[in-house]
């Protein structure tokens, strides 16, 4: 044990027997935000469970780069592994490292560029097919295009809608249910027979079906297909051995999860902010239609959706998916000025270091135009959406790439208007708008027939 021991100040609010339980389920989005003015680390407690939060930008980085092997993925992570033990985003230590080293050849940036075609023609039958005047629910409308974009590009398969929705309501229970477990005081009660416990394992199950489907396709069709999975199941390792077919399932299982959450997300508080600000959708309908006027949206054309691009992130800052990311300390670790004793559960928010306003100037408002290059950037660490270091979304250039080409496409086809009612952020597995239904209105030109 480290004999000069400082532990980080406890957050005031603290209650007997319960901590911070109350803000933290009052509004847990304001309450992680507050946290950030007291101090650059502080600890929290909901009931026996104590949090160490970091709050410190320089902190932050180091913990997730020069740092990172002081610490594991931590109590979300351990969580998320209903989606299967073994799988990327919550392997640990070599086998992560291996695992990464396995899967990167599938998302070089060449080889998304490949990928665009096919997002395009996964994304136009949705867009094509929303009923002009009727409401639609956003979140769950960008959900299904960004499932549809995953398993068409890295899975070549794409399900009827009835099978996509259930995919996308298993992923749901699943996430919610990681999380309710990782704030859980009493982990042994997530091992009870329960209704919730019981749903979660039968999503899990069910997506695992659903996807074992995909695999069985692959292996009787080895030379029909040219994706993520196909790598999969033809990689080895340094010994020269094939991943089980357990261990591909999860990864798949995995990647569709990951894949859809974030995009239809970060797409769908893009566009109830296009619907709040006129001006912005005129300069994004502008920027579409001039780039799509000259043909299909390609792998070359993209980059020339400069004001797009910057929607999409002011879109991933203001509401940064990752409100909430775990961590735990392998040993006694010295972050800064603090001393972490081994085995500290340890959270940081990349949505409360993207509001903050010693960061960025007037933090709550959106503005696409802060990502001018004549603007202040935020400094190294500043804007980490996908993460920072060696346990980074292996995932980001496709997702910056599929949320370019989906708000692209439904531009140049439709505006979104506000429906009546309140739309405010909330902390799930993602930061969520708590309801937002809004009506496509058809735009009057062919630019959207163009582009097909």
């Amino acid at each position: 044990m480290t004999t000069d021991l400082i532990v980080p100040p406890m957050a005031p609010g603290k209650l007997p027997l319960i901590g911070h339980a109350v803000p933290l389920i009052k509004d847990r989005l304001a309450f992680i935000q507050r946290l950030r003015t007291h101090g650059p680390i502080v600890r929290v407690t909901v009931g026996p469970k104590a949090l160490t939060v970091v709050n410190s930008p320089e902190l932050m980085h180091k913990m997730l780069t020069s740092q990172a092997d002081e610490f594991t993925k931590g109590l979300l992570f351990e969580k998320l592994k209903l989606f299967g033990k073994d799988a990327l985003p919550v392997a640990e230590g070599k086998p992560h490292l291996r695992r990464r080293r396995l899967m990167q050849p599938a998302f070089h940036r060449q080889q998304i560029a490949g990928y665009v075609n096919t997002m395009r023609e996964s994304v136009e039958p949705y867009v094509a097919g929303w009923d002009g005047g009727t409401p639609v629910d956003v979140k769950t409308e960008m959900q299904l295009m960004a499932q549809g974009v995953v398993m068409s590009a890295l899975f070549s398969a794409a399900p009827p809608r009835e099978t996509a929705h259930m995919i996308l309501d298993s992923v749901d229970t699943v996430f919610k249910s990681a999380l309710q477990r990782a704030l859980l005081p009493i982990s042994s009660l997530e091992r009870l027979p329960t209704r919730r416990n019981r749903k979660a394992e039968a999503a899990s199950t069910a997506l695992r079906t659903a996807v074992a489907e995909i695999i069985t396709e692959h292996r009787a069709h080895p030379h029909t297909y040219d994706d993520i999975v196909s790598l999969l199941l033809t990689a080895q390792d340094e010994t020269g051995a094939t991943l089980p077919d357990d261990e591909i399932l999860s990864e798949i299982v995995a990647l569709l999860a990951a894949g859809s959450e974030t995009t239809a997300v970060v797409l769908a508080w893009l566009f109830h902010e296009l619907g709040r600000n006129p001006d912005m959708e005129r300069r994004l309908h502008e920027e579409v239609d001039s780039v799509l006027a000259e043909g299909p949206l390609t792998a070359e054309r993209l980059p020339r959706l400069v004001y797009t691009r910057m929607l999409v992130s002011e879109s991933l800052r203001l509401y940064s998916p990752a409100w909430l990311v775990t961590r735990q300390a392998v040993s006694d670790v010295r972050l800064g000025d603090f001393t972490l004793p081994a085995g500290s559960d340890v959270i940081w928010s990349a949505y409360a270091l993207h509001r903050d306003p010693d960061i960025y100037p007037d933090p709550l408002r959106f503005d696409p135009d802060r990502w001018l290059p004549e603007r202040p950037q935020p400094p190294k660490g500043g804007f980490i959406p996908f993460g920072s270091g060696k346990r980074m979304c292996i995932g980001d250039t496709f997702a910056w790439t599929e949320t370019i080409i989906i708000t692209a496409l439904i531009a140049s086809r439709w505006r979104l208007r506000p429906t009546p009612g309140t739309v405010r952020p909330v902390g799930a597995i993602s930061t969520h708008p708590s309801s937002l239904r809004m009506v496509p209105e058809l735009r009057h030109h062919t630019i959207g027939r163009n582009a097909r």
